[in-house]
């Protein structure tokens, strides 16, 4: 008989505007926004989202390495609504034709919780974060030309275009795969 999954509580937030790494390489994951094509995104996400699913077989899938650090299962599946809430804000984008949009706020501290992350199955996870990427990877291969200057704005007053996204997004994944991995 298996243990009850319990809630382990919340993780610390994480409320840091990452849009620095943009101009310049992140130091813990080496991420550099500078040295990545947009071009190269697809090819880049469809690796990550292998490389999570494979992550959910580890014996230790369930288990924060420290107080208020995601556990492994509970980064994935937030890297899996990453990848939703991203191609539907790069969607956005493309949709409005170049006319500035706005994106809606997305609370990543309040999904895990009502998503409840750290209950999920890792076998439908790993399916889950599988479709995810795909899709994704599929939308980052759509813009072409001056289409990857179109902008946005999020809700905090940073602007992006679909590159800039592109390359955001892309920190993000490579970051993550960096906390779990490291």
């Amino acid at each position: 008989m298996s243990e009850p999954i319990t809630d382990p509580g919340p993780s610390t937030p994480d409320d840091a505007d990452w849009t620095w790494v943009l101009t310049r390489p992140c130091p813990d994951c080496g991420f550099d926004a500078t040295a990545t094509d947009p071009a190269d995104v697809p090819a880049i996400l469809r690796d990550a989202g292998k490389r999570y699913a494979a992550a959910l077989r580890r014996d230790d899938v369930r288990t924060r390495p420290a107080e208020g650090v995601w556990s492994p299962l509970e980064y994935v599946c937030h890297v899996r609504d990453v990848c939703d809430v991203m191609r539907a804000r790069l969607e956005q984008i493309l949709g409005a034709g170049g006319s500035l949009v706005q994106f809606a706020n997305w609370d990543q501290d309040e999904t895990a919780l009502e998503r409840q992350y750290w209950r999920c199955d890792p076998d439908v996870v790993a399916r889950e974060v599988t479709v995810a990427f795909e899709r994704a990877a599929t939308a980052y291969a759509l813009p072409t030309g001056t289409q990857w200057e179109w902008p946005a704005l999020r809700s905090n007053g940073s602007t992006f275009t679909a590159r800039t996204l592109s390359l955001y997004f892309v920190h993000d994944i490579r970051h993550h795969l960096w906390d779990v991995i490291a």
